[in-house]
Formats: structure tokens, C-alpha cells, sequence
């Protein structure tokens, strides 16, 4: 292999790209919600909780949001085979790489440059899924594959194995750049300090005072306080030199244990340490929850609607990630919301959210229990940790039908559900503009720099009413029109171009596609070549008469 060549996962249908709707965004305000009064000065309001399908959301999201994302957490679909109450979750192989292939890629988008990604998946799809996020993010990216221990007794019902973990991959946006957070000690880590010789400086630990790193000035004995002689052990240093060794020795920094004839250990003072320790990549049900944890947790909240979601991620999990991954005040999204984790735990530790949801659930379970937590009546999950009181909150989106529909005769019109005003974001959208209205200029809808406007109307313009614009616009800024029809020459306003709409959008993306999500229902159908090709091979597959090898349709 050539170092040019590189390992790449291929799969049926890879080639395969959607071009998406960059959709605008409806606030309900009916169903957004707000704390009626500020419990703290840190509280976050402008939250957004949007309503439908993840893929178009992300697209929605990335003009304005692109590169200001500092977290993002994600619990897809595994594609397990089995069937979930909100998720068909048994996408064909192929399928499920290609939809997580397009989420992927706009998620790297949307994170800062010092952001990163947590995705959880279980075996089924953790190995598929490492290398198709290395190809996404680039393998010198990957952090860390983190085994959560999800559950906390063995199933003796399992046919080989019990499964009791989850893998959980972090990618940095850009390693170099990504900066990982530390942990606070637990209580059990503070009480295995003690202060057996009542040292007026607190509970200590003693920490070894050899070294294996040569230290040339780490070579001398030290005597014990009954006479013993000490040097380091064979291939080992004294992590300091002798006249350091003698000042703590002088400050009470070193101990030879209670008998006074053990090896010479330095004190580490509790109070003199920082509170800040490297997390590991073993993630036990007693730090971080347990899926059996979650469920208790959404039936005290909701009863026996609490039981639809299978699997569900606990607060403790979140409060990991996050404290890890982002500090108070950045961006956390989850285009994957679920029953709402993501959100509820960023709100409690005052990060700023973003959660997408296509499900029914948005209304019934996320909602209510986002209203619970801005209350202050959500007293489960991490809340006695965070000391969380209840403020903030959040604005409900739902996403725009697509701009364009087809009419009688078949032709893409503008969609009739479509007001001026959306009609002139969704455009703005489109052609890569801020949408902006001005208040004192009727035709500056939007900008694309300080000198670059657009200008959205469905009414045809005349060559006089192109002239007047041109006569306002002036030799210093340039104008985008974009209307029904027009007469005239436009090319002779050397500040103007004139497109007409919807011809001017028709070819830039699939309109009319409203949904992407992970059900193999709603996948359009395959090209003639690719679904002939997908045939062929499990033909060829049966033909093997059930033998051990897997059907080829992924290879690596």
C-alpha cells in the first residue's frame, strides 16, 4: 500500500449523497418555556428544543451555528434488529452507515474548532462505526473509546455472552486544539487521605519518592530516623535532588512510616492538591449511572409512560461528558434528543442546548420534563449534585415545509404555506445571506457582507422599478433581486442581479423530502444500478447455503 492509499470502510449506496433543504426554522411560541422570574444571574433562556427530522434540523442549523458548537452528544440507533417504541432500530448495514455517514458530516461542521463528539453504540456497530468516524473526523481526531458500564448484573439468559457495557467515542474537532476537562475528587477518593500523625496541614497520602526517570542528581542516601540507610531501588531516582530531599525532610514532608524503619515517602497534602483529576476510560455504573438507573428515574417522572423508552441514558452519564467536554456557557447539541437527557443535564450546569427530535415524544415526555427541570421540580438525576434550583429556558422550532411543492401540472411552485417574510429567509438561506430585514430599506432582506444585500419579493419588476433600485442600491453596495419576473435588461445595473424564483433554487437540493430519518420506510428508493447490484449480492450470499462467512456487503 502506497502512502498515498488509505483504509476506507465501502458499502452499497456510499456514493450515494442527499442534497438537502436548508430549511428555516418556526418558533411555536405556545409551546415554548420560561421560568417567570430569574433564579440566578447565569440563567440561559434562548435554549432551542426543534421539532422534526434530525437530518434537515442539522442542515438547518449549520448557517448559523457552523463552528460554534463546543459539544456534541449523540445516542443513535444502534441497529440492533430489535424493534423500539420511537425508533425502528434494525436498519439494513448499509443504510444505517450511509444516514450516520450524513449526520456525521455536518456535526463536524457545526463543532468549534476546539469541540468535540461523544457518540455512544454497542458492539453490534462500534467497530463499523470507529472507522467511518475516522474517515469523517480523520483518525488522528479520535480521543478515546470510553466502555460505560451500562449494566450492573449479568443477564443469565443471554445465549454467549452478557452484555453489560456500551462504547462511548469521543473525536476532537481538531485535536491539537481540543482541551479535555478534569474530575472532582469523589468522597471515597478524599477519605483515602488520612493524618495518622495529626500533621496540622490535613489529611495527606504518601506518594512514592523514587522515580524510574534517570535523574543524575537522584543518586544519594538518605538516613532514617533509627539509622537506616536508604537508596532507591535497583533501575530507579529519587525524584529530587539532595538538598530538595533535606528541605522537606525539614518541613515535614517526608515520612518513614509509623515505625519510623519504613522507605522515606513524601507527604501529599489534601488542601495542597488540586481538585482537577484525569478521567480514565472505564466508566462504572456507580460514577456514571446505569440504563436500569435512567428508567427509575423517567418513571418517577412520567409513571408508567416513563417505560417507552428501552435503554435510556442516565443524568449521571451526561454529567460526565459534559463536564469533560464543555464548561458553563458553551453549546451542547443532541440531534439524537430522545427522552431529553442531553438538554435536561446541560440546563442543570448551565450550558447552553440544542436538541433535535422527530418523535411524538418531543411533546409528550421532552417538554414536560425540560418544564419540570426550568421549575425546579425535577428533583432526580444529577440535581443535589449540581445544586440545581430551577430557571432559565428554552424556545421550541419546528422545521418549515419545504420552500418548493409541486403543483396540478407538475411544476415546483413556491409553497402556498409560505408568508413574505419566510419566503424571504428561506431564499436568504438558500444564497448563503444573513437574513436581516432593515427597518428603514424595503429591499435589504439580508447581507452577505456590509456592502451585499438580497432583496426577496414575488412580485415581476419592471425595467423603471430595476432602475429606482439600482438609483438606491449605489455604486458602493451590490444587490441580489430575486423575484417572480422581470423586464427588461437587468444586465445593465451593474449593481444588480436579478434571478427569478423558483427557478433560480430548483436545481440546489431535494425538495419535498420531509423525512431522513433512521426507518427504512422512508428511504427513497435506490437507483436502478445500485438496487440491482444489492440484489446480485445476496443472491450471491444465499448461494452459500448458510455457511460462516457474512454477506460481502461492507468490506473493509
Amino acid at each position: 500500500m502506497s502512502k498515498k492509499q488509505k483504509l476506507e470502510l465501502t458499502w452499497i449506496g456510499k456514493d450515494v449523497r442527499p442534497k438537502l433543504e436548508p430549511r428555516i426554522l418556526l418558533e411555536d411560541s405556545s409551546r415554548s418555556y420560561h421560568a417567570k422570574h430569574r433564579v440566578a444571574d447565569g440563567d440561559l433562556f434562548d435554549n432551542r428544543l426543534i421539532f422534526g427530522d434530525n437530518l434537515l434540523a442539522l442542515k438547518a442549523l449549520e448557517q448559523e451555528f457552523a463552528g460554534k458548537v463546543k459539544c456534541v452528544f449523540i445516542d443513535p440507533p444502534y441497529n440492533t434488529g430489535s424493534a423500539f417504541t420511537h425508533y425502528d432500530d434494525g436498519l439494513e448495514h448499509s443504510i444505517w452507515l450511509s444516514l450516520m455517514r450524513d449526520r456525521l458530516e455536518i456535526i463536524r461542521r457545526l463543532l468549534s474548532d476546539d469541540g468535540s463528539l461523544w457518540i455512544t453504540i454497542d458492539d453490534n456497530e462500534a467497530h463499523y462505526l470507529k472507522v467511518l468516524c475516522d474517515e469523517v473526523f480523520g483518525r488522528r481526531n479520535f480521543v478515546s473509546n470510553v466502555v460505560w458500564q451500562k449494566a450492573y448484573t449479568s443477564n443469565q439468559t443471554a445465549k454467549h455472552l452478557s452484555n453489560t457495557h456500551d462504547h462511548l467515542f469521543c473525536y476532537a474537532k481538531e485535536l491539537n486544539t481540543f482541551r479535555i476537562g478534569k474530575l472532582p475528587r469523589t468522597e471515597e477518593q478524599k477519605n483515602s487521605f488520612s493524618n495518622s500523625d495529626s500533621d496540622p496541614r490535613g489529611p495527606w497520602k504518601a506518594e512514592n519518592l523514587s522515580a524510574g526517570k534517570f535523574y543524575s542528581a537522584g543518586q544519594f542516601e538518605i538516613i532514617g530516623p533509627k539509622g537506616d540507610v536508604f537508596l532507591p531501588p535497583k533501575g530507579r531516582y529519587w525524584r529530587c535532588n539532595e538538598q530538595q530531599y533535606l528541605a522537606w525532610l525539614k518541613d515535614g514532608r517526608i515520612t518513614f512510616g509509623k515505625s519510623g524503619d519504613g522507605r522515606p515517602m513524601l507527604k501529599k497534602f489534601l488542601a495542597e492538591m488540586e481538585d482537577a483529576l484525569t478521567a480514565n476510560t472505564w466508566w462504572t455504573h456507580a460514577e456514571t449511572g446505569s440504563n436500569k438507573e435512567a428508567s427509575i428515574d423517567l418513571k418517577a417522572m412520567f409513571g408508567d409512560r416513563g417505560d417507552v423508552f428501552q435503554n435510556p441514558k442516565p443524568e449521571k452519564l451526561l454529567h460526565r461528558v459534559l463536564t469533560l467536554a464543555s464548561s458553563p456557557g458553551d453549546l451542547v447539541l443532541d440531534s439524537f434528543a430522545g427522552s431529553g437527557t442531553t438538554g435536561a443535564v446541560a440546563h442543570k450546569m448551565g450550558r447552553r442546548w440544542i436538541m433535535v427530535e422527530l418523535g411524538e415524544h418531543c411533546h409528550t415526555h421532552i417538554i414536560p420534563r425540560l418544564k419540570k427541570v426550568i421549575d425546579g421540580e425535577d428533583k432526580g438525576g444529577i440535581t443535589d449534585a449540581v445544586g440545581w434550583k430551577g430557571g432559565g429556558g428554552f424556545r421550541y422550532y419546528r422545521l418549515a415545509p419545504s420552500l418548493l411543492q409541486q403543483d396540478r401540472w407538475d411544476q415546483w411552485v413556491v409553497n402556498k404555506e409560505y408568508n413574505p417574510e419566510m419566503l424571504a429567509a428561506a431564499i436568504c438561506k438558500l444564497e448563503g445571506f444573513n437574513y436581516e430585514p432593515s427597518a428603514d430599506f424595503y429591499w435589504q432582506h439580508g447581507h452577505s457582507s456590509e456592502r451585499d444585500y438580497i432583496f426577496v419579493t414575488t412580485q415581476s419588476l419592471s425595467a423603471a422599478q430595476l432602475e429606482a433600485l439600482s438609483e438606491e442600491v449605489g455604486p458602493d453596495r451590490t444587490l441580489l433581486v430575486c423575484c417572480a419576473a422581470f423586464r427588461g435588461n437587468a444586465e445593465r445595473f451593474a449593481n444588480l442581479t436579478v434571478k427569478k424564483i423558483p427557478k433560480m433554487v430548483l436545481q440546489k437540493c431535494e425538495w419535498g423530502h420531509d423525512d431522513y430519518s433512521l426507518n427504512v420506510e422512508n428511504l427513497p428508493k435506490a437507483a436502478p444500478e445500485a438496487a440491482a447490484l444489492h440484489s446480485a449480492t445476496k443472491a450471491t450470499a444465499s448461494d452459500k447455503k448458510k455457511s460462516d462467512v457474512p454477506q460481502q456487503e461492507l468490506e473493509l
